[in-house]
């Protein structure tokens, strides 16, 4: 089931966070402000009472390009659909608002996520060099048009 993430989750997400991405986890602070921004649609992803993935875009009004922020599925769960129904959700809300294209950020030494990007539309227009730290990891730049 996929639902809206509440204030109650934000811990839970959080130390999923650190988990998924040891390196590079966003601070509670961030995920906080998510939650209570006006421009955010932040979901989570349940299975029996326990959070297994947690999804987060953005999209400020007037703006011409929403953006995906995060996407991420416990390793047990990853290969069942969490993961790409988390973004089908974010698609479809990212879509209602109107802007002209959905862009993210993707590792790219992820190949997973990146198949799951395309297999959605979005496309690689860019690399940005060593931009996940501290690793120095490059990260592809994905874009995915929006059409009404």
């Amino acid at each position: 089931m996929i639902r809206l993430a509440t204030e109650a989750d934000l811990t839970i997400v959080h130390g999923l966070e650190q988990v998924i991405f040891p390196d590079d986890a966003w601070p509670f602070e961030k995920l906080d402000d998510d939650l209570r921004s006006p421009f955010a649609h932040f979901l989570v992803s349940v299975d029996e009472d326990r959070i297994v993935g947690y999804a987060i875009a953005h999209h400020l009004t007037g703006n011409d390009v929403a953006d995906v922020h995060n996407i991420a599925v416990i390793e047990e769960y990853r290969g069942k659909g969490v993961g790409s129904s988390l973004l089908d959700e974010l698609i479809v809300w990212c879509e209602a608002r109107q802007p002209d294209a959905i862009m993210l950020e993707v590792r790219a030494d992820n190949e997973a996520a990146q198949s799951l990007y395309a297999s959605r539309g979005f496309h690689a227009i860019a690399t940005r060099p060593g931009y996940y730290q501290p690793a120095g990891v490059d990260a592809l730049v994905m874009r995915r048009e929006v059409t009404s």
